[in-house]
């Protein structure tokens, strides 16, 4: 019940970003790396039962969500709140023992995912383009956790913007994928109000396309090596062809394989970075 509350394994696959932002920076101190996983985890586990909270009386209407804790009864508001109160403190005070900066942008992720992001769901088609900054928001901690400033700059800067525009085909492909079960909850997620349209299939195709640039910051940068031009690269334009297969033919079928897609994209690119820029050392460590 708890699990399905805090949705945990969707928690678990963000605090990778935040992770892969730690190493990239070089960041390898065992205890440095429980705070930021268990405190991220912990913090992202209080902004998804806080958005189950506020869309109790909606989740019941979709069945991707009717067998929710709230909807089910099988927890009341008064009980979530509590959950939701013993996850996001203790995340906020791991974070705030590797820095003060990675504790406020965890309370930002938390403030800005509850009470922008959710509420504004049902509202505009921007509720997508408002969460991608929340959800932008973990590879920054990494890096700032794993810098002995504490301060955000270009790393944290592009890390986000990878992860931010990463996040437009990500959404809008499950957006595609759950369009009839969002509008029985009254959601208007993809970037056309008319939905499954070659509208939205352009927009999705025109931000993957965006993704391949961005995907190759951390090289243009003299970050990383050739072997993150060649994958990332070739990650990207594979990417990019599934989303224009979707502006082909706007199935359901090739959106399920955009989203699964972006689900392999991310992390795969992500540690690409981390094993690219530490390259030199792992070899002195092995010769």
């Amino acid at each position: 019940m708890y699990m399905n509350f805090t949705k945990f394994r969707l928690a678990s696959l963000v605090i990778l970003s935040a992770l892969s932002g730690y190493l990239f920076v070089g960041g390898h101190d065992g205890l440095e790396i429980t705070y930021l996983l268990i405190g991220g985890l912990l913090v992202t586990a209080a902004s998804n039962g806080s958005n189950q909270i506020w869309e109790r009386e909606l989740d019941i209407l979709m069945k991707r969500t009717g067998k929710r804790p709230l909807p089910m009864g099988e927890m009341t508001v008064n009980e979530g709140l509590i959950v939701i109160a013993a996850c996001l403190l203790p995340g906020l005070w791991m974070l705030h023992e590797l820095n003060l900066a990675s504790m406020l942008l965890g309370l930002t992720a938390f403030v800005s995912y509850v009470f922008i992001y959710t509420p504004m769901k049902r509202i505009s088609t921007w509720a997508v383009f408002v969460g991608a900054f929340p959800g932008a928001i973990p590879p920054m901690i990494g890096v700032v956790a794993g810098t002995e400033s504490g301060e955000l700059g270009l790393v944290a800067g592009v890390l986000f913007f990878v992860q931010f525009i990463w996040q437009f085909p990500h959404f809008w492909a499950i957006a595609w994928v759950s369009h009839d079960d969002y509008k029985q909850g009254g959601f208007s997620l993809l970037p056309s109000k008319d939905g499954r349209t070659k509208g939205s299939a352009f927009q999705i195709m025109i931000y993957s396309l965006a993704l391949i640039p961005f995907s190759l910051l951390p090289w243009l940068m003299n970050w990383t090596s050739s072997i993150t031009l060649a994958i990332a690269g070739a990650c990207s334009i594979l990417f990019f062809l599934q989303s224009y297969k979707l502006f082909l033919s706007l199935t359901v079928a090739d959106a399920r394989k955009l989203m699964f897609a972006s689900f392999i994209w991310l992390p795969i690119v992500q540690f690409l970075y981390v094993f690219d820029r530490n390259l030199p050392a792992i070899k002195a460590a092995l010769l």
